[in-house]
């Protein structure tokens, strides 16, 4: 998991801005960009970045002299469409096999296709260059397919909730405390988080809510209490009531200390 703390976020809403990088390959497949825009795909479905296709880059150091460029150099208006966005955090991955299997008929004619494919990933911190241990992904094979282009997207869709899970595991959503909404003897009773349907909020989600220390120029969570989302409030904002830690939470609150809300994973 990647430290908390460290998220770049982008201009337009506020979210985590990750590149996916091109894929290398140990195959010489025509395939291995299929399998980094699956990972593009669903990055982008967990709706919890503002993600940023890469794939002509396929290293983590281009990324590093990309953002030394002048597309970086943000202007008075902050808002224009020509500033590149820069990614803190960048998806790299590489291809370990790539298999088609060409079915055929009892003549010896085709009868379609079958895929399999096998591939890891790792996440770097363009930042501070930490990366994640690489982990392993291998699709089922793939039903019977007309084109092996067909078969390959078939295979890859098997792998969709294994990507799934390891993009919450290694982010996992953080958010933060905007309004305290009531509060009763000293203690929040309801909260406005920063975040709703776009960043894939439902009610009944559970947020535990941590106070950050900067120790040493580092920052130092300590668990203070939870919430529970009652109210999706449009895009931007989420009603919660508060489970625990009412009083610590509007006492930091009110000292404008950091609070991070950090969404509990079912």
């Amino acid at each position: 998991m990647l430290a908390s703390g460290l998220y770049a976020h982008s201009q337009a809403d506020g979210k985590s801005v990750v590149g996916v990088a091109e894929f290398t390959s140990e195959v010489n497949s025509p395939f291995a960009a299929s399998v980094a825009e699956k990972v593009v795909q669903v990055v982008t479905n967990t709706r919890r970045f503002t993600v940023v296709d890469r794939t002509s880059y396929d290293k983590v150091k281009e990324e590093l002299e990309f953002q030394k460029t002048e597309a970086f150099i943000d202007s008075k208006n902050t808002v224009k469409q020509d500033v590149a966005l820069a990614a803190q955090y960048m998806i790299v991955g590489h291809l370990v096999k790539m298999n088609i299997y060409t079915m055929k008929n009892g003549d010896g004619s085709v009868n379609g296709y079958k895929a399999s494919a096998a591939f890891t990933l790792k996440v770097n911190d363009v930042e501070s260059g930490t990366t994640t241990e690489a982990e392993s992904f291998q699709t089922e094979v793939s039903p019977l397919a007309l084109s092996k282009e067909q078969a390959v997207n078939q295979a890859l869709q098997s792998i969709e909730p294994a990507l799934n899970a390891y993009f919450v595991k290694t982010f996992p959503l953080t958010t933060k405390i905007v309004k305290v909404l009531t509060s009763k003897k000293d203690a929040a009773a309801t909260v406005l988080i920063a975040g709703g349907r776009i960043f894939g909020f439902k009610e009944g989600d559970k947020l535990i809510v941590e106070h950050v220390e900067m120790l040493d120029g580092k920052p130092y969570p300590s668990e203070i209490g939870e919430l529970r989302v009652v109210k999706i409030a449009g895009d931007d904002f989420s009603e919660c009531k508060v489970e625990k830690g009412g009083k610590g939470i509007l006492s930091y609150f009110n000292a404008a200390e950091k609070l991070n809300c950090k969404l509990l994973i079912k």
